[in-house]
Parts: structure tokens; sequence; C-alpha cells
């Protein structure tokens, strides 16, 4: 929807500038732009800041606008434009559907080549998102359970979570070039200060610290994000089980479940978004453990469609 898409582009830009202005007054209450300048430091911290969040967030949009091509390049899928055979009607029809429950505009659907089964949702828009499923998927899945994946995949398109984890990302990507580059700065005065009060520029300690700060401040960063995709993942189970039933949904938890031993071939730029995950330290994982969202499913209380009831999407969850 229009008035949806103009909210996210406000969203976005409240957000950055949020995160510049944040960033800006706490230097100001530290003292870090006076520190900085009496240890001889050329610094500008709002050019410094603009530069990490252009950077930032730059990467960042980049990689949501590009991500159903790439999705399709990476995983050689293949968009169903007119299907050729009744498991590929079936499958549109439900995608259809699954998306119009949701109340959002029907997705591109597509298959890709794996005995692996999983699938994923990406895209910019909620209105025009991109939803594959592996050949693994239809294969070793009922049709119930399959669609209780595809119900899983829309809830996320229809939460706009790729969106919310873009603007996340690009926040964490500012705080990271930012800070990596400042206490770089800091560590470089510090070794090599002159004895003379001269004033010298970023020596080879600046270079080498920065970036080993940034790989460091990276992993750290990144455990936030697998955060937010974990709980994600629980808000999606509840919109997958509003759209087609709890109990299906959790079957189709449990057959994964049971093929969790193998490890996920999706592109790692993929996995965040597809239904499973793998076998990831507990912290750096994208996705909770499957026996904790089966567990939490079915004793969850509340408003999560029955099989043979009418379908449902709670407006104030599935948006």
């Amino acid at each position: 929807m229009k008035g949806t898409f103009i909210t996210r582009i406000a969203l976005f830009v409240l957000t950055n500038l949020a995160v510049v202005a944040m960033l800006a007054i706490l230097a100001q209450i530290f003292g870090l732009e006076r520190f900085l300048v009496q240890q001889g430091v050329r610094i500008s911290l709002p050019g410094l800041l603009v530069t990490a969040a252009l950077i930032g967030f730059g990467g960042s949009l980049i990689s949501l606008f590009l991500s159903k091509t790439m999705a399709k390049w990476s995983t050689g899928a293949h968009v169903v434009d007119v299907p050729r055979t009744a498991e590929e009607a079936w499958l549109v029809q439900t995608v259809e559907r699954l998306a119009r429950d949701a109340g959002i505009g029907r997705p591109e659907v597509a298959i890709y080549d794996s005995q692996e089964m999983n699938a994923f949702a990406t895209g910019a828009r909620r209105n025009n998102a991109l939803v594959a499923v592996s050949t693994g998927l239809l294969r070793n899945m009922q049709r119930s359970e399959v669609e209780a994946v595809l119900g899983h995949e829309l809830a996320h398109v229809a939460n706009g979570d790729m969106v919310t984890l873009t603007l996340l990302q690009g926040v964490l990507n500012t705080f990271v070039i930012f800070l990596s580059r400042v206490v770089g700065f800091l560590i470089d005065r510090f070794l090599s200060r002159s004895e003379d009060g001269e004033e010298r520029g970023p020596g080879i300690a600046y270079f080498v610290s920065s970036i080993v700060l940034q790989i460091v401040f990276g992993i750290l960063a990144s455990l936030i994000v697998a955060w937010f995709s974990r709980r994600r993942e629980f808000r999606a189970d509840d919109g997958g089980a509003e759209l087609v039933g709890k109990q299906a949904m959790a079957r189709a938890l449990n057959r994964l479940r049971m093929q969790q031993g193998e490890p996920s071939l999706l592109p790692a730029s993929m996995q965040a978004f597809g239904i499973r995950g793998g076998r990831m330290i507990a912290l750096l994982s994208s996705h909770p453990p499957l026996e904790d969202r089966i567990s939490r499913l079915l004793s969850k209380e509340g408003r999560t469609r029955d099989e043979h009831q009418k379908p449902y999407v709670r407006r104030s969850r599935v948006m």
C-alpha cells in the first residue's frame, strides 16, 4: 500500500536522524570531541558520523532492494509465471489465497532445486515480495504442512520483517563504522604520541586497529541482529498459525525438526529469511531451536485458527 511504503520511508529517515543526533549528543556530553582535539587528532565527528551513516545504511538498503534478484540468482530459483503442472498451480493458488488473507499483494512464487526442505521470503515491499520453496519441501511435506510453511513466510512479508531488519542493520552498521574509527584514532594517538608535541597524521596503528575493531564490533552487532531475528521467527510462527491453524504449523515445524541434522544449503544471506535454522552457536543463530518454537506454539493461548475454521489475520500482528 502506498501509505505503508511512505511510512517505512519516514521510519528510515527518522531512524537515521535519531542515530546521528544521539551519537552527536553523546559526543558532546562526554566531551569526546574536545578530548580528541586536545590529543592532536584532527577529526570531524559530525563528518565521520554522516559518512558512517551513509555507508552503513547504504549497504543495507542496496542489499534490500537487490534482495529478490540476488535470491533468484544465488539459489537458481525460477519464478512460476504460468504454472506448468498441477503442483505448481496449487502452489500459486495457495500463496495467492494466503496473501489475500494476510492483507498483502500476491508475491512472486518461485521454486529452487534442493533436497533440503526449506523456504524463504524476501523483497523490499510487502506488496511486491518473493516467496520461494525448495523442491525437497514440495516432495517431502504434505500439502497442509507446505501451506503452513507458506503461511510462516507470508507472515514475514506482512510484518515487514525485511525492512525492519534492514533498518536495524543500518543502525548497527553506523555504530560499528563510527566507533571503530574513533577508537582507532585514540589508539593511534596513544601509540604514536610525539615528545616534541608535533602533530602527526593517522599512522599504521589507526588502520590496523580500526579494521580489527570493526570486526569485533561487527560480531557484537551480529548478536543483536540474531536476537531480533529469533524474536521475528516466533512472531512469524504466530502469523502462520493464524493463517493455517496452530496444529498444521506445529506439524510443519516438527517435520523440519526431523531433518535438523542436515546443514542448511541456503546462501548465508538468505538463511535469516528461511523457515529453519542450522546448528549454529545459540547467540549467533538467526532461528530459535525448533523444539522451542513447537513448544511455544502449542502452549500459546489466544486467537490462532484451528483447522476447518474461517481464516483470519489479527491485524495488530500481521499487518
